[in-house]
């Protein structure tokens, strides 16, 4: 008789229900995205949802009201087959009146020509957007089955049949392990014995399990099967074993269901203890490295697992080569690749990121060349990284050093790791975490890194590691075999194959260092190796020389105190080359490997304020493709396709990145060519507001919303319910009045009606503020005028672009940013209650030097400027927490579209654009520790109306400065009064000029100022 392992369960299930048999016609209805089609028939007893994705991504949506009481347990049911490629499956439930919404998603989902049932099971369900507080799923009113565009898009048909809800009674816990034979343990003995025959182990009835825990005894079950079983005669096979290694194996069975196990070995073995996971043990790749990390030595897994981790980008220029390189030292050779992690061996210990102090840098301080330096007991180790922009590689470079007296023999381990450097807190566009390895092979010269196929059918992919100085040993072993608990390991072979697809290998170098001397390692990651030493570092150099003119088309020179700040804006504007995609700018490389409008309109502003207009042009001309017949531009764009999500700031960002372009480089026949786009958009967003103009917003309780832009989730706050938000019709109305520009630039005939339409819909807006102000009785503007919220940022929108600082409240404007300044510098105190932020909030640097505060401007700016982490590599990630190591979404590190806030805010201290008065401004953030010293100088800033030069300094008390440059502004130059006291009468050019409530105006061309306090 077999062993056998009692585990205990519930019993008992109720009778399935039916919920749509599909037998009768009616009842389901179909709905599209823009520029999707859809159409449902029930015919042959099944709903046939046929779509058509075209050129865009987008949806196709089958509904009918069908009321379901949810139970607490239940599997629910339903055959699907059909025709087309692969895209995404979405199963939606959605209340009452249709603002929350339940969904089963089934990413990737190919449907085949034979009817398959799929199985639901309540942590299949999701709480995917609303407003409510109540997220669990206790009743719905509709259901929606929905084809998303995914991978393929195309046409096809999805048929669905049988519908049905089985109540299921609530799964008791696994009860303690009772042994029925001597043989068999429960893990509270401490003796081995002998397994002769199969293993059975009884779970009590159906249920769900992530896998097991086998702990052999040494030399035991060199090779056995896992099989499963729902009534001890039909077996399924789960698992097979070979080359067993007697210790711990464990076996990852995701989404598994069974009332029976057996456990046979190919000989006689000792097991010492057998545990059945619970299913979230296994439910993610990351699920399971995460519960190993959790008991395993701190430092044995990547940081990502146990705390927040930081990181940067490592590209080229437009992101042909994309790699990352974490805080630690480890390095993502590829987006959503596996990663190279260093350890040293001195003697019997193995050191890792959590033994030693570690240290980061830039090459010269702001190149996108990062450093990251090891110091442990007598030796350093600096891990260096850099995406070669003139081959398709990343060049990695390891340098050991003995700092000691003595001499040393160190040993270098680089490990191959099937993880990202991005974490598994990270999500969106791309999951960090894990990074499978299905297979690995050392030819003597090139590791060769095998993922296995994304989905069935692809390719696998291989990628190579290529270190230019032989290593002694390498070693590769699976998953099942403990490779992940002892990274740096000499036990392994050549080549592995994992069917866990978590296999990992090291290369060792063992060096005999003198004092002082180091060891270096080049290591290629790509197949394009250079002939030696002396190539690899070549190319490094050639790369270095080509961001430093790049970055250098501005040049800033400003006090020591400053030079982060300066630094920070040349890597920031690498960060922002880096994230592209070809044509496509992008906030990020991972979570946000998509293109927005919204984020790209802003970061064209930035890229031609610094002299780099060919990437905006380039972006303009590929994002115009991809508006839809009817004008709308898409919020995003990404490999599906235009997005139809509707977010109404995407008109008016769209009509100001190509009216920018003109602005910026004077090319009429790209605005020509650009008009009939940016007119479609204009006369969209026309129809949209006029949409929201009707006398039902005019009755007390709705005047804030009459003539607004109507609701959308483009503030990322209102993505539970759309709202009227401001920062939408900030956005328009730049849009409005780019647009009438425009035309009047073109001579178009509607030049005189576009003009009208934009004073009408900024009557509206700034009647809707006042109505807001008075419904909510608030005395700031708000975010969004059918809530009242608070949102300074989104109020930044209205000084730059929309220039409307004249027209609004001083009173409001002062209260809105007074209280911004309280909440940000409000967060450095010890007790300060908050969680995160998010770094967009740079945008007010720029509002509050625009409103002439120049101090607390400046003193925002050194906050924000703290939370670069780490600090040395000059990024920010979307989302900053307060606790630097509580484990939180973070976005992409570092994310481009907070780096172009940045660039905008810290160069508006020098000079911005007053557009509503039509002048430049110059020094306006400027305060005393800018001016110290030999001061600051800039050359080659661009702004609409040409380039600006500066010197600026304090000397014998008095303001000193030179401006020259191209630059003619219809109203001339400002510079307002930047130290302290009463201005007296400046000199301009050698002659006495007046100040204009502080302010000197002067007129285009050079000039030469001193500028002297009034005498008491």
């Amino acid at each position: 008789m077999a062993p056998l392992l009692a585990i205990a369960a519930h019993a008992g299930a109720q009778e399935a229900t039916v919920l749509d048999g599909f037998e009768q016609p009616g009842g389901w209805a179909a709905s599209a995205s823009d520029g999707v089609a859809a159409a449902v028939d029930v015919a042959g007893g099944a709903l046939a949802l046929r779509y058509d994705f075209r050129n865009v991504s987008g949806y196709a949506v089958a509904r009918r009201t069908l009321p379901i009481a949810w139970p607490d347990n239940f599997v629910l049911t339903l055959k699907v087959r059909g025709t087309g490629g692969i895209n995404d499956l979405q199963i939606k439930f959605t209340d009452a009146d249709g603002s929350n919404v339940w969904w089963i998603p089934r990413p990737n989902f190919r449907p085949s020509a034979d009817w398959q049932t799929l199985r639901l099971r309540p942590r299949d369900v999701e709480f995917a957007w609303g407003p409510t507080a109540d997220k669990r799923l206790r009743s719905t009113r509709a259901v929606e089955i929905v084809m998303v565009r995914g991978r393929d898009g195309g046409a096809g048909t999805l048929e669905v049949d049988d519908l049905r809800l089985e109540p299921l009674p609530m799964p008791g816990p696994l009860a303690e392990p009772t042994a029925s034979d001597p043989a068999v343990l429960d893990g509270r003995q401490e003796t081995v014995a002998s397994l002769t025959g199969p293993l059975l182990v009884d779970l009590g009835g159906l249920r769900e399990l992530g896998g097991l825990a086998l702990d052999w005894a040494p030399d035991s079950a060199s090779a056995y099967t896992v099989e499963a079983s729902d009534d001890r005669r039909a077996w399924r096979l789960l698992r097979t074993v070979e080359d067993g290694d007697g210790a711990r194996d464990l076996l990852p069975m995701p989404d598994t269901e069974a009332a029976w196990l057996r456990i046979v070995a190919d000989r006689p073995a000792r097991l010492a203890e057998l545990a059945v996971m619970p299913r979230e043990w296994s439910d993610t790749p990351n699920a399971i490295i995460a519960a190993l990390a959790k008991e395993a030595p701190h430092g044995t897994y990547p940081r990502g697992f146990t705390e927040q981790s930081y990181w940067t980008l490592v590209a080229s220029d437009g992101g042909a080569v994309s790699g990352l390189i974490g805080e630690d030292g480890g390095i993502e050779i590829a987006k959503g690749g596996f990663s190279i992690e260093p350890f040293i061996i001195d003697g019997e210990q193995v050191i890792g990121w959590a033994g030693v102090d570690s240290r980061r840098s830039l090459e010269d301080g702001y190149l996108p060349l990062p450093h990251v330096t090891w110091a442990g007991p007598g030796w350093t180790l600096d891990t260096a990284l850099t995406a070669d922009q003139h081959s398709p590689r990343l060049l990695a470079r390891y340098r050991l050093t003995n700092t000691g007296t003595a001499p040393r023999s160190l040993t270098l381990a680089l490990a191959a790791r099937p993880f990202q450097v991005n974490p598994p807190a990270q999500f969106l566009s791309q999951q960090g975490g894990v990074s499978p390895i299905a297979g690995i092979a050392w030819d003597g010269s090139r590791l060769a890194v095998t993922a296995p196929p994304a989905l069935a059918g692809d390719p696998a992919v291989t990628r190579q590691v290529v270190p230019l100085v032989a290593p002694q040993d390498v070693a590769a072993r699976p998953f099942d075999h403990g490779a992940l608990a002892y990274p740096a390991a000499p036990d392994g072979a050549s080549e592995v194959s994992d069917p866990a697809a978590l296999a990992s290998a090291t290369m060792r170098w063992t060096v005999a260092l003198a004092p002082g001397e180091s060891f270096d390692l080049p290591v290629v990651l790509g197949d394009e190796v250079p002939a030696d030493a002396a190539a690899f570092d070549a190319a490094i150099a050639r790369t270095a020389d080509y961001w430093r003119g790049t970055l250098g088309g501005v040049a800033l020179s400003v006090p020591a105190d400053k030079q982060a700040v300066a630094d920070t804006i040349r890597t920031a504007l690498a960060h922002v080359l880096m994230s592209r995609e070809g044509p496509a700018l992008k906030p990020g490389t991972r979570s946000y490997d998509r293109s927005w409008i919204r984020d790209g309109a802003m970061m064209g502003d930035t890229l031609l304020r610094l002299g780099r207009p060919e990437p905006v042009r380039a972006y303009a001309d590929w994002y115009g493709t991809k508006l839809f017949d009817n004008g709308k531009v898409p919020c995003c764009v990404d490999a599906r396709g235009p997005d139809p999500v509707p977010e109404n700031d995407s008109q008016g960002e769209y009509i100001h990145l190509v009216t920018q372009l003109y602005r910026y480089t004077n090319d009429k026949g790209a605005l020509e060519r650009d008009w009939p786009r940016l007119d479609a958009a204009r006369r969209y967003m026309d129809a949209q507001r006029l949409s929201e103009r009707t006398p039902a917003n005019q009755v007390p309780g709705r005047r804030m919303l009459y003539g607004l832009l109507p609701p959308s989730i483009s503030h990322e706050a209102y993505s539970a319910k759309p709202q009227y938000s401001l920062w939408d019709d900030f956005w328009g109305l730049a849009g409005y009045k780019d647009a009438a520009f425009a035309a009047e630039v073109l001579g178009k005939p509607d030049a005189a009606a576009i003009a009208a339409q934009r004073d009408e819909f900024a009557g509206d807006i700034h009647a809707a503020i006042g109505a807001a102000v008075e419904h909510w009785d608030i005395d700031y503007i708000p975010g969004a005028t059918s809530l009242g919220d608070f949102d300074a940022t989104s109020t930044t929108m209205a000084l730059d672009p929309a220039g409307e600082q004249a027209r609004l409240d001083p009173a409001l404007l002062d209260a809105t940013f007074t209280r911004q300044v309280e909440r940000v510098l409000g967060r450095q105190a010890p007790d300060a209650e908050w969680a995160d932020y998010t770094p967009y909030e740079l945008r007010n640097v720029s509002a509050l030097v625009r409103l002439g505060r120049r101090e607390e401007a400046n003193a925002l700016l050194d906050a924000y400027m703290a939370d670069r982490r780490p600090p040395a590599w000059n990024g920010w990630a979307e989302v900053v927490g307060r606790d630097p190591r509580e484990i939180r979404f973070i976005g992409d590190m570092p994310h481009a579209w907070v780096a172009s806030d940045f660039i905008r805010a810290a160069l508006d201290l020098f000079a911005y654009e007053d557009i509503g008065a039509g002048r430049v401004v110059l020094a306006a953030g400027l305060t005393p520790v800018w001016l110290a010293g030999e001061g600051v100088r800039i050359t080659g800033l661009r702004t609409r109306w040409g380039t600006v030069d500066l010197t600026a300094r304090e000397r014998d008390g008095a303001f000193e400065m030179t401006v020259s440059g191209t630059a003619v502004p219809p109203n001339g130059l400002a510079v307002p009064w930047p130290l302290g006291g009463t201005p007296g009468t400046a000199t301009v050019n050698g002659a006495p000029t007046p100040a204009n409530n502080g302010t000197l105006i002067l007129p285009a061309g050079g000039s030469t100022i001193r500028w002297a306090p009034a005498s008491p």
